[in-house]
């Protein structure tokens, strides 16, 4: 029999969401165009400051799109670190899954032993019934030996009685009524003693079949042993004195006499 475990399994804490937030995505820039190449006279004496002012724009379109592409990367970088903690909540996710599932094969197993107990305690109950049943039939065995003794022995008390007084003259030596009153209450005590032996004995068969084919299908263990029925040898014995009895009364033998 497997051991009873009372002490449920611990089931494993829910893992937190991931804290890192989704980074947010950069606005697109403005299309700019490009500063076109200005064509001054060169003999003009501007022709200098045309040029330096289209330096100082073509610059700073360059920076518009450095500080863009700059954004760009630390968005990547963002995204990246998120993807990153992204996978290891997936593994700890993971690592998660296999502790509920640990956990419930270990309910399932404690589920077993507590159903395999159950069956045992069933088992054995089924097979302490039979010894119930056994012990029932001998009681009530007992009972019909008590009646049937009563009625045998105040029967033959009754015809001894009556004898004694035939044979000490102090009743009509016509009178048999006392006579045949005893031995019919001999009869009916060993008529009835015949019919609780033959009902115990074929109860008590038909009960040995039956936990018999329960042992073999394993429906009950089958350990315990039927002794010998001492109830049933002491009715055979009171069922033999009482033909003696009545043998002795109705041919006046002097079987216990």
């Amino acid at each position: 029999m497997m051991e009873k475990n009372d002490k449920l399994p611990d089931r494993p804490e829910r893992l937190a969401e991931p804290a890192t937030p989704l980074p947010v995505r950069p606005p697109h820039t403005e299309v700019t165009p490009v500063p076109p190449i200005p064509q001054p006279d060169h003999a003009d004496e501007d022709a200098a400051t045309i040029y330096s002012a289209y330096r100082t724009g073509l610059s700073n379109h360059r920076t518009g799109l450095s500080e863009h592409r700059t954004s760009l990367s630390e968005f990547r970088t963002d995204l990246s670190t998120h993807r990153t903690g992204l996978s290891e909540y997936r593994t700890d996710l993971s690592k998660h899954r296999t502790d509920l599932s640990d956990h419930r094969t270990e309910l399932s197993e404690q589920r077993t032993q507590m159903s395999t107990g159950r069956t045992e305690m069933s088992m054995r109950r089924t097979g302490m019934s039979f010894q119930r049943t056994r012990l029932s039939a001998e009681r009530t065995l007992m009972s019909i030996v008590r009646t049937s003794l009563s009625l045998i022995g105040f029967g033959f008390t009754i015809f001894q009685f009556f004898a004694h007084l035939k044979s000490s003259s102090l009743l009509a030596e016509g009178s048999h009524a006392p006579r045949n009153f005893g031995i019919a209450l001999v009869a009916l005590g060993i008529f009835m003693l015949t019919l609780g032996i033959v009902y115990h004995i074929n109860f008590m068969v038909g009960l040995r079949k039956e936990r018999t084919a329960m042992t073999k299908d394993k429906f009950i263990h089958g350990e315990s042993a039927y002794p010998v029925s001492l109830t049933l040898i002491t009715a055979t014995l009171l069922w033999v004195l009482g033909l003696l009895a009545i043998a002795s009364m109705a041919f006046n033998a002097g079987t216990l006499g």
